[in-house]
């Protein structure tokens, strides 16, 4: 039973992974979220979404990994890279040979 289950999931994020527009249960496979947080995120406009008439909601595949990178972290070298481009430009880095 569990193998059946593994290759639906497998087969279900293979379409997921060629469309760009998908059904909000489609959007919670992606984001793997719960449905609750994916209403809440909706409901407060903190996604984009489209409910065409009134009815189902969708979203563009794009608009779901904006959110996703939205706060997104640096790490640590990108971040000294940052604070030593900055010195140097300002003239208080060290200059090296």
């Amino acid at each position: 039973m569990k193998k059946i289950e593994n290759v639906e999931n497998l087969h279900r994020a293979q379409i997921i992974a060629h469309k760009e527009i998908l059904s909000f249960k489609e959007a919670l496979v992606y984001l793997d979220v719960s449905e609750s947080f994916l209403y809440k995120l909706t409901h407060k406009k903190a996604i984009e979404f489209a409910k065409p008439n009134g009815g189902k909601i969708y979203f563009k595949k794009s608009d779901l990994d904006n959110w996703m990178l939205q706060s997104q972290s640096d790490s640590k070298r990108v971040l000294e890279d940052e604070i030593f481009n900055h010195l140097k430009r300002n003239g208080n880095g060290k200059k090296t040979n």
